[in-house]
């Protein structure tokens, strides 16, 4: 009798062992399933967050090509086509006026120097960038614009100096095209945890519920924001300006 219960238990003891190891096993499968999962995902996420700075990059360089392009045609061909007619003219009187329409125009060579360099676009500081951008619109009689850095200025990682540049720009762009603003005011805030960029002009501004706004690259923004884990928020309203707050955590 001992001999038959000792059978049993040693089957039940066997056949529960088993079910333990078999449980073990399928564990430890669905575990290794989902961290392969896991692992698939963080590294197709890796790519697309790649991908997004390598087509950012040549957004900005784009934009950069094209603000160039214009200046070149506009700005420097014009200063070019007053020096030449200056020189035509030229008289001991006034060969100092000549003397600064050809040093003014190699100050704008200068200028559009700095932002065509291929390492100042892939490697952008982005304050020095901002300050360009400011820079450019003061210089061609665009808007008038200002840049205010406060806090003690801590290192941004350059693939979100990238990003958040081109948000910038974006709104930039949105401002002289669209806003018919005479002011651009931009804030850069840093505190120990957080960089807050504050930018906002005086146009007309615009409805945030009129679902036109999003031809005009907001939700672009916001999308991009989000890559970096910062957040974009928009306040406008007809006649008051637009403001775009940026929060960044470093």
């Amino acid at each position: 009798m001992e001999s038959k219960e000792s059978q049993i238990i040693l089957i039940v003891s066997t056949v529960v062992i088993v079910l333990i190891i078999i449980a073990i096993i399928l564990l430890f499968s669905v575990f290794q399933s989902r961290k392969n999962k896991l692992l698939l995902e963080r590294e197709q996420s890796e790519k697309r967050f790649q991908r997004t700075i390598a087509e950012t990059q040549i957004e900005i360089r784009e934009e950069t090509l094209r603000n160039i392009s214009w200046e070149l045609h506009d700005n420097i061909g014009q200063l070019l086509t007053l020096a030449k007619i200056q020189l035509q003219n030229a008289t001991a009187e006034n060969f100092t006026e000549v003397s600064n329409t050809i040093s003014k125009g190699l100050k704008e060579v200068r200028s559009l120097s700095k932002l065509i360099n291929p390492e100042a676009i892939n490697n952008i500081d982005l304050k020095e960038a901002i300050q360009l951008e400011i820079d450019r619109f003061n210089r061609l009689n665009f808007i008038n614009a200002s840049l205010v850095v406060t806090g003690k200025e801590q290192e941004i990682k350059s693939q979100s100096n990238i990003i958040i540049f081109r948000i910038l720009q974006e709104f930039f762009s949105n401002t002289i095209k669209h806003s018919k603003a005479s002011n651009l005011d931009v804030t850069m805030s840093f505190t120990k945890t957080q960089l807050i960029i504050n930018v906002k002009d005086d146009g007309i501004g615009f409805s945030i519920k009129n679902k036109t706004y999003k031809g005009i690259g907001l939700d672009n923004i916001k999308n991009r924001a989000k890559l970096i884990g910062a957040s974009a928020i928009f306040s406008s309203s007809e006649n008051t300006g637009t403001s775009l707050k940026i929060i960044y955590n470093l």
